[in-house]
């Protein structure tokens, strides 16, 4: 992964920004040697979220209301 400084990617910001979206590979820019923020590529997943999607992935065995140490 490739790194740069705050003041490096404003000065070619345009420039890092099209090799990112051409190469993939994301660009880690730092701010006094400690990482400020990552630049990655778009990714268009072209999924619709829908409430309640998951809505039937949990099941519960017991019940969640009562207290830990009481007996079924």
């Amino acid at each position: 992964m490739r790194t740069m400084t705050i003041s490096e990617f404003k000065a070619h910001a345009q420039h890092v920004l099209g090799q990112v979206a051409k190469t993939r590979e994301p660009v880690v820019v730092t701010k006094r040697g400690k990482p400020l923020v990552e630049v990655v590529p778009f990714r268009n997943t072209g999924e619709v979220s829908a409430p309640g999607r998951l809505s039937e992935t949990l099941v519960f065995a017991t019940d969640i209301v009562s207290p830990i140490d009481e007996p079924l």
